[in-house]
């Protein structure tokens, strides 16, 4: 293996305490004890070479100060971030020849890469290589610690490289979005303490009345303790279209609506649904081209029992809504509320059923005519368990994640299974199928 040292020099050094959302994703990173790294190996079919791929790194590192952040942590168990001036980081090179498969050992890689933690106080959290095959790149090795970028900010950085100038491979123009040690100063001024109080009171109505719990148990049975089931359906992706253009309902509230309906049917308490929803935060202006993480816990609590399916879908907008605007906050303030209100009320609120809609593309068919039942009824044989396979641990009790995938609705679904049997997700996952098209459609 090559090792290509790439200099780069950007703005913005200095040193301050972590923002609101590296804050949450360092929590999480720490629960499960990974950097939960994101990235993979994709193939290169235009020709780039070998210094184009450094240069790309140079790119990254110069223009986000995210990429050239290194954490600092203090005895008292403070963590802290560090941005620098200039540096080096390394490109790696492996090469392959003859019948040696570049796609394999670029996917292998990128496995290697995925499973090691980054070494977050000596270690750039930008990790790059490429692959050659007798001397031409085919694969370019991409990953980036979640501390440094989410989804939303790896779509900005991916914007901005193809953007650059094609000759010279400056940036477009200058890069204007706050960098992270700009949305810690940020988050200290008046406004945004109001919008964490704000929040709070917002938090708190909730947590005074909601069930302590959706789950009962734990019950120990013959199945993986923790569990990640991978379903899609077809039926689904086109009845939710058919259903949105109907209702004038985004296919994120149907969903919503459609997984708060089928927990009340497999986990009846009497209670409203709640659950912590995955918001983004780059709905919000100042946000939306940030290169850190910014999304943070939304609060998500509305009840369906004895309702229509269309006002289910209603109360599951009026309530994704809520969650959105009130999921920006210093999350110490979150913890210490929480903290308060359980020793208040004498028992612990469990917070640990995750939603999470990724998709960004929302049309259901690219703005073509919504497909009609005959349609959705014959996609129903292609529902299907993709995949099913336990995990080694779990923080949560049920996390419900709809991937950006076009075509179908596709999840995945994990689970301790000691709070909700494998039956019962199937149960669960049929429900919610059921509840889009079948359900609604029949309100028509």
């Amino acid at each position: 293996m090559e090792r290509i040292i790439v200099p780069f020099e950007g703005p913005g050094a200095g040193t301050g305490p972590l923002a609101w959302g590296q804050q949450q994703v360092w929590a999480a990173m720490t629960e499960i004890d990974s950097s939960m790294s994101m990235g993979g190996a994709v193939a290169v079919t235009d020709g780039r070479t070998v210094e184009d791929i450094a240069g790309e790194l140079r790119f990254f590192m110069s223009r986000y100060a995210a990429m050239r952040t290194l954490l600092r942590f203090s005895g008292d168990g403070a963590v802290t971030q560090e941005v620098f001036r200039s540096g080096e980081a390394v490109l790696e090179v492996v090469d392959t020849a003859g019948d040696e498969d570049a796609a394999a050992v670029a996917e292998a890689l990128a496995a290697e890469w995925r499973e090691r933690k980054f070494d977050y106080a000596e270690e750039w959290p930008l990790r790059m290589g490429a692959v050659r095959h007798d001397g031409a790149v085919t694969h370019v090795v991409v990953l980036i610690c979640h501390i440094a970028a989410d989804l939303g900010g790896i779509a900005v950085m991916l914007r901005e490289l193809a953007e650059r100038d094609p000759v010279t491979g400056e940036p477009a123009g200058p890069y204007e979005a706050p960098q992270p040690l700009d949305l810690v100063r940020r988050q200290r001024e008046p406004d945004l303490v109001r919008q964490t109080a704000s929040a709070m009171r917002y938090w708190e109505s909730h947590l005074r009345t909601i069930p302590a719990s959706l789950f009962r148990g734990p019950v120990q049975r013959g199945e993986p303790t923790y569990c990640r089931m991978r379903w899609q359906s077809r039926a689904m992706h086109l009845a939710s279209g058919a259903v949105s253009a109907r209702l004038g309902a985004d296919p994120a509230w149907v969903l919503l609506a459609a997984f708060a309906a089928g927990l009340e049917r497999v986990l009846p308490g009497g209670g409203p649904f709640v659950a912590i929803g995955i918001i983004s935060n780059r709905f919000r202006a100042a946000l939306r081209d940030v290169v850190s993480p910014v999304t943070q816990d939304g609060l998500c609590v509305f009840d369906v029992a004895g309702v229509s399916a269309a006002e289910a879908v209603a109360r599951a907008r009026a309530a994704s809504m809520s969650a959105s605007k009130y999921a920006f906050y210093d999350p110490e303030a979150r913890a210490e509320l929480t903290e308060r209100i359980s020793l208040e009320r004498g028992e612990h609120l469990d917070l640990t059923c995750l939603y999470n809609d990724r998709r960004t593309a929302r049309p259901a068919d690219g703005g073509s005519a919504p497909a009609g039942p005959d349609e959705v009824r014959s996609a129903l044989a292609e529902t299907r368990v993709v995949s099913e396979e336990p995990l080694p641990s779990l923080g949560v009790k049920l996390m419900v994640t709809v991937e950006d995938v076009p075509d179908v609705v596709r999840m995945i679904v994990d689970v301790d299974t000691r709070y909700l049997s494998l039956p019962d997700l199937r149960e669960l996952l049929r429900r919610m199928e059921s509840f889009v098209v079948e359900e609604l459609a029949a309100e028509a």
